[in-house]
């Protein structure tokens, strides 16, 4: 007997599996607080040269020092990094004026003011990570993203020689949060409800994304968020290790109930390559996977590019994730997932792309169209974690979903540094997004649909082909 017509005998969709979404969305809605944090962590204020006192600036205002003593921007505003060599006093008689001297110093010398209207400090405020030192502040970024990444590989090693997410010696949890999240509520519901268990899962993390803003609004020095943000991860951390959340033990028991392993036989991540169908799937979704988090984390990382207050970019970002989520529900159920992810990836490219050629000067229609592209952004996130899942067989499916999250995080440690394109050429960035996400959003196109098919267990129904007649869930 199969394992899914076994889960139809004894119950698909009961007490069980309802304790077991409960259980995984309460901690899924602290894991986007901490792979967005770095939005106000290493947030940078307005800022402009530190301008070095004189007896000549006695008399005069804030705004006329530093008029003669920073230059002005196309825009009417001060540069954030030049300052003139010497104090340009003919300004205060006609600002239209240029310079007499025209030496400009292009490192400020005596450090850097900001404005700490938004933030009290940040590590970009602590040390001065702007201007030429502006790389390091976006390769924090890019640090966080090597370290889940190195996680995804050594606990996911690890969650093959043990229980996923049994607590190791010292109760450490063996296998990285999201993916442990992911497969406990979709290996142990029925076909008919795995839809519903992975929406509702990941709605609550635009949850998280909603209670970051608030929490980051309300704390405003970078220290204190950091721990307000990491306390709750101490508390679920606790609990898993003191056994509250059994399911985090079963989909080992179900990789043993495969009736596909042969005694003694091991799997890894080499096996997804060893077959032509499995290799193809495995090539494929990684593709897709690293559009995916490389489109996500660039929008979700440029709040400032919303034209709103960053507390307010960060909670309208989450909000427009839960009807994104919505629609890919019917879409899913209606289209399939092959179709409803290669065309929310590439509409979120197409979105980013607009916003290139959509002339500054549409104040009202860019944030928009930048909504609409983290909306296409979220929705092809949630598909793919779903779609993903479906695709691999029992037996490697943790491989699977370890593989597919080391390709997502390399996308979500460059996708930080591409901002950084913008001194080639301003809209760069933009258009590198745009190409990667259109790229991989059309490789989706090569994948099998998994709608209304049963979850494959050995690598014999990956490569012979799953048969549809397998679903009896659809005669309930």
């Amino acid at each position: 007997m199969k394992f899914e017509d076994l889960l139809l005998e004894i119950g698909g969709f009961g007490r069980f599996q309802i304790f077991i979404l409960f259980s995984l969305c309460l901690p899924r809605i602290n894991l986007p607080m901490h792979f967005l944090l770095h939005n106000f962590l290493a947030a940078t204020p307005s800022h402009h040269c530190a301008i070095p006192h004189q007896e000549a600036f006695v008399n005069l205002t804030m705004e006329e020092v530093l008029l003669i003593s920073i230059p002005q921007e196309p825009d009417g505003t001060y540069s954030s990094c030049e300052m003139f060599s010497q104090p340009q006093f003919h300004l205060l008689l006609n600002s239209s004026l240029q310079p007499e001297n025209d030496s400009i110093i292009q490192h400020c010398q005596h450090g850097w003011v900001y404005d700490h209207s938004q933030f009290t400090s940040t590590i970009s405020t602590q040390w001065d990570l702007v201007c030429e030192q502006r790389g390091l502040n976006q390769a924090t970024a890019t640090f966080f993203f090597i370290g889940v990444t190195m996680g995804a590989v050594i606990f996911g090693y690890l969650s093959d020689r043990f229980d996923p997410c049994r607590p190791l010696p010292g109760e450490v949890p063996c296998v990285p949060a999201e993916r442990c999240l992911l497969l406990a509520g979709m290996e142990w519901v029925d076909i008919k409800h795995r839809t519903f268990s992975g929406i509702l899962t990941s709605i609550f993390w635009s949850i998280g994304n909603m209670l970051l803003a608030m929490v980051a609004y309300l704390v405003r020095e970078w220290h204190w968020l950091l721990v307000a943000v990491t306390g709750p991860c101490l508390l679920t951390r606790w609990l898993v290790g003191m056994g509250l959340f059994p399911s985090f033990h079963l989909s080992q028991a179900l990789r043993r109930m495969s009736t596909n392993k042969k005694p003694g036989q091991s799997y890894s991540c080499i096996s997804l390559f060893r077959t032509p169908v499995l290799r193809k799937i495995s090539l494929c979704s990684g593709a897709v996977w690293f559009g995916v988090a490389f489109s996500y984390y660039g929008m979700s990382m440029n709040l400032t590019g919303f034209g709103l207050n960053m507390y307010l970019s960060q909670f309208v970002l989450g909000i427009i994730e839960i009807p994104a989520k919505m629609i890919m529900y019917v879409l899913v159920n209606r289209v399939g997932r092959r179709q409803s992810q290669a065309w929310a990836l590439i509409l979120t490219g197409l979105s980013i792309g607009a916003n290139v050629i959509i002339p500054k000067t549409f104040t009202s229609l860019r944030p928009v169209v930048a909504i609409m592209g983290k909306g296409f952004s979220e929705a092809a996130f949630t598909t793919v974690f779903l779609y993903t899942s479906e695709l691999y067989p029992t037996i490697l499916r943790q491989n699977g979903m370890g593989y597919t999250s080391f390709v997502a995080r390399l996308g979500g440690a460059l996708a930080p540094l591409v901002f950084l394109l913008d001194e080639v050429w301003r809209s760069l960035p933009e258009v590198t997004y745009c190409g990667v996400a259109v790229c991989c959003g059309s490789v989706a196109f090569l994948l099998p649909e998994t709608l209304n098919v049963r979850l494959p267990e050995g690598i014999e129904d990956i490569e012979k082909g799953v048969p549809l007649d397998h679903y009896v869930g659809l005669q309930n």
